[in-house]
């Protein structure tokens, strides 16, 4: 406001200094003019005799005497003093013209000044009531712009509200039918397991079921006699049992007597340990002795043969304790295994 108000005071000033200088240059030029026209007159005068000959003639000068002259020069005197007058007269009119021009200029500069001065008092007051509107109108548009601002948070947190409780329902019936799930798979899982339990129960009453029979069948196995009906078979076989004894001893007891004749012709002969015939007699020794060995092993199975043929439990694999089959019997004697037995040793 002080910034305003300065400027409002220097603009009329400067502005009636501008009345003042445009005054002075009109009276300047209201001034010039005045000769300008007394100029023009003269010329106008001038320029009126044309014909050079009058002129010539006017122009020549009576001889006057002094009385005439002296009335001639009083006569210049008054033409002199009126024109002075005259000129008197013409600069008070241009000064009073210039005064009024200047007092019309002045009344004119002040009337404007008033009128730019209510111009301006009405332009600020319009202004005032265009910004006291202005602020109104902005006033009730930021209350506006609230009350919306508020209507949409209130709108936006019950949508959010409302999203919430629905995401809350939505994950409550998830949670809820997550529950029903799981009850529903642990009770088809305990359904399951009691169906396994019993499936496994039926399975390990006929697995032993199966093994009791098993064992019947085995211990029944055991103790089969497979060819206890067969006694002629049975005397068969003991028979070739007992030449096939009588012809083991008979082989042990040579094997023994030679090696014993071999120990007795080393001890009785000197050789010579660079010949190497001391030590193939000793290997020949230790292959008899060997195969004695061997002998006796198999009339001991022979004598364990005979003996299961005095109980008629001979002809009965060990292994699986099914029947041997009669041509096994007779081909080996003695034998204890049937076929598949002895090929899976």
């Amino acid at each position: 406001m002080p910034s305003s108000a300065k400027t409002t005071k220097k603009s009329p000033t400067k502005k009636v200094v501008a009345r003042k200088s445009v005054i002075k240059a009109s009276a300047k030029k209201v001034t010039k003019k005045a000769p300008a026209k007394k100029a023009g007159a003269k010329k106008v005068a001038k320029k009126v005799p044309v014909k050079k000959s009058s002129v010539k003639k006017v122009a020549k000068k009576p001889v006057l005497s002094p009385t005439q002259k002296a009335a001639a020069a009083k006569k210049a005197k008054v033409l002199a003093a009126e024109k002075a007058k005259r000129e008197r007269d013409a600069k008070a009119k241009a000064a009073e013209h210039k005064a009024l021009v200047r007092q019309k200029s002045i009344d004119a500069a002040k009337s404007k000044k008033e009128r730019e001065a209510r111009a301006r008092a009405m332009a600020k007051e319009k202004a005032a009531l265009v910004k006291a509107k202005a602020i109104a109108a902005a006033k009730s548009k930021k209350e506006r712009d609230a009350r919306a601002k508020v209507a949409a948070k209130e709108r936006e947190a019950a949508r959010k509200a409302r999203e919430k409780a629905a995401v809350e329902a939505k994950k409550q019936r998830e949670i809820e039918a997550k529950r029903k799930a799981i009850e529903a798979e642990k009770l088809r899982k305990l359904r399951e397991i009691e169906r396994r339990d019993a499936e496994e129960r039926k399975r390990q009453e006929r697995r032993g079921a199966e093994e009791r029979k098993r064992l019947e069948a085995l211990e029944r196995k055991m103790h089969s006699k497979p060819y206890a009906d067969d006694t002629a078979f049975l005397d068969e076989l003991r028979h070739l049992l007992l030449e096939t004894r009588t012809a083991t001893t008979t082989q042990i007891a040579v094997s023994e007597s030679e090696a014993n004749e071999m120990l007795v012709d080393r001890e009785r002969l000197e050789y010579d340990d660079e010949d190497g015939s001391s030590v193939a007699s000793d290997i020949q020794r230790d292959q008899l002795k060997e195969f004695a060995s061997a002998l006796r092993l198999k009339v001991d199975e022979i004598d364990v043969a005979l003996a299961r043929i005095d109980d008629g439990s001979y002809g009965r694999c060990d292994e699986c304790y099914e029947a041997i089959s009669q041509p096994r019997l007779r081909a080996q004697l003695p034998v204890f295994t049937c076929v598949s037995c002895r090929a899976s040793v």
